[in-house]
């Protein structure tokens, strides 16, 4: 009865799938890869031109929701990558650790994206924000979308006769192996949202409105204010709150070394939920500084508010935060541009161009 299913409908739930993946929805499309590979290998004969169909139509409905996304980074920039953050069933984590790993590889993190939950869906965008040209993100984009699609193929075909008994016996249960199905992906969902909210619950503190951060600046003794943003989301979005240093919170020593423990420290990052804020503030006070807080809203809900903002600058950038080391991919202002274009496109500048 599956493989009637899958020889009739096969390439239509393939396209739909694998679009709706790529458009961030959570369905897995692997599993319906690995089905349909399992299927078309139980009828050699046209094995292989069955497989290069579902192959392609694979790469273009991933190219298609990819291209979206691309778009909708390149026209509106850090919004389409702050609205994928309150979306996302991912953890508000992993669009920081993607930024970084986008910065660090540049365009061939694209050809692993797919394989990596969340990284896909984030890289994507960033590309766009960044300024990537379209013709360079089609040729990774695609490439990546080829092995991923040609994996999961593969597997299902490596295994279709084990696939094929088990398919037998759940053809046994009839109605009750769809509802089985579906049970296993309201349950999948269920997880990824648990998981993310349940950082959230671990790291709730207290939050420093917009206002108590105005007033405590015009006050005698200003706190110290971090922004922990990564280098790829300053490109994108190249202002800071006046008097910010820049900190990795991966780093955390040698910033607590220099920092006074009565010091009033505020600290603001980029995701809605401000996770990595409230990560590195509930971290300083565990090592003694009692007064760590993270900014409600971040840096968006700051200027949202009409606050003033710095534009960064190779003379009017914000200095790393004493004890802070560059890591891999960080940089500042003018340079960090340069350097992350150079990554687009195997160091080579011409393939990329910054955002009007």
């Amino acid at each position: 009865m599956l493989h009637d299913l899958v020889a009739k409908y096969g390439p239509e739930v393939v396209f739909i799938n694998v679009l709706g993946a790529a458009l961030g929805l959570p369905i897995p499309a692997t599993p319906t890869l690995i089905v349909v590979g399992a299927s078309m290998a139980m009828a050699p004969a046209t094995m292989w031109p069955h497989l290069a169909l579902i192959l392609v139509i694979s790469v273009c409905a991933s190219l298609l929701g990819d291209t979206f996304w691309f778009s909708a980074g390149r026209r509106y920039g850090n919004k389409t990558l702050y609205t994928l953050c309150k979306l996302s069933l991912s953890r508000d984590t992993c669009m920081k650790q993607t930024e970084r790993f986008f910065g660090r590889w540049g365009m061939r993190v694209l050809f692993a994206a797919k394989f990596i939950p969340g990284l896909s869906l984030v890289s994507v965008p960033l590309a766009g924000a960044m300024g990537v040209k379209l013709s360079s993100f089609l040729k990774y984009d695609s490439v990546g979308a080829a092995l991923w699609a040609a994996c999961g193929l593969a597997v299902g075909a490596i295994f279709a006769y084990q696939l094929d008994l088990l398919f037998a016996a759940l053809n046994l249960y009839g109605r009750d192996a769809g509802e089985i199905a579906l049970l296993a992906l309201a349950g999948y969902v269920a997880y990824r949202w648990w998981r993310r909210h349940a950082i959230g619950k671990t790291l709730a503190t207290e939050r420093l409105t917009v206002d108590e951060l105005s007033d405590l600046m015009n006050a005698e003794k200003a706190p110290v204010i971090f922004d922990i943003r990564s280098a790829e989301k300053r490109q994108i979005d190249p202002f800071v709150i006046p008097g910010a240093q820049f900190a990795d919170e991966r780093h955390l020593e040698g910033v607590i070394a220099k920092l006074d423990p009565l010091q009033k420290v505020v600290i603001y990052c980029s995701c809605p939920n401000e996770v990595s804020a409230a990560w590195m503030a509930k971290h300083l006070r565990q090592h003694g500084i009692v007064d760590a807080v993270p900014l409600l809203g971040g840096l968006e809900a700051w200027r949202d508010a009409g606050r003033s903002i710095e534009a960064l600058g190779p003379t009017g950038a914000p200095r790393f935060a004493s004890g802070s080391t560059r890591a891999s991919g960080e940089c500042v202002g003018e340079q960090c541009a340069a350097e992350l274009l150079e990554l687009h496109d195997g160091h080579d500048v011409s393939e990329a161009h910054q955002p009007s």
